[in-house]
């Protein structure tokens, strides 16, 4: 007869989480469970931001309100074979809410690392964004092909790619790609077709420049379209 097997409880205080939070033991099961696998690293670290202003006044600054979330730098950290060696605490993906799942109003970023989501950041001032717009709920596919193209470099020009943010708006969702170089328009108009290749995208859309954005108040053109 097999002997019983001891189920872990859950995380003590997984309700009270704040959402887009990461789930942690704390015992260090995590960290011993990824000593015993091979990692297989990233060509770069990529780290999750939260931003979800919702209650807060609409004084508040743009971006004193997003958080660094997590830091990954490792297929298996991203993607998921920690679900099955440590139980209930699961991968990295796994824990963080699909964008149809977060609060209207809420932005999540997945950038690389020490680049931080902001305009201000020098690495994203000179830069712009690629945007797709789609249905309330309809984001999550277009999220997750998004990241996956990025963290795996399927892109040409990869190294020109700050990263993703989702924004869940009440009408709408938006995924946007950052890149770092608005002048080089080669390399932008290559990441947005190749981003529209890898989500099978056949509408058109749009590359907004940083600076045009903070310079009009009724709405900036697009610079390139695709």
């Amino acid at each position: 007869m097999a002997e019983d097997t001891e189920t872990r409880p859950a995380s003590a205080g997984a309700e009270e989480r704040e959402e887009g939070e990461i789930a942690d033991d704390g015992d260090g099961s995590s960290a011993a469970a990824a000593g015993r696998i091979t990692a297989h690293p990233l060509e770069n670290a990529w780290t999750f931001w939260f931003d979800n202003p919702q209650g807060k006044s609409r004084q508040v600054a743009w971006g004193s309100t997003i958080h660094p979330i997590h830091t990954f730098s490792t297929v298996e950290d991203f993607w998921g074979n920690f679900f099955s060696i440590y139980g209930n605490v699961g991968s990295l993906y796994n824990n963080i809410h699909n964008p149809s799942k977060l609060n209207v109003g809420a932005d999540f970023h997945c950038f690389k690392n020490k680049i931080e989501p902001k305009w201000e950041d020098p690495i994203c001032a000179n830069g712009g964004k690629w945007t797709i717009s789609c249905g309330r709920g309809k984001s999550d596919t277009f999220w997750l092909h998004t990241l996956l193209a990025m963290i795996g470099e399927q892109f040409d020009f990869g190294d020109e790619i700050c990263g993703a943010v989702v924004s869940v708006r009440q009408k709408q969702e938006r995924v946007a790609i950052w890149t770092k170089n608005a002048a080089n328009e080669a390399a932008q108009i290559s990441i947005g077709k190749q981003w529209k290749e890898f989500l099978d995208y056949k509408d058109s859309i749009g590359f907004i420049v940083h600076e045009d954005a903070k310079r009009s108040d009724k709405g900036p053109k697009n610079r390139y379209t695709v």
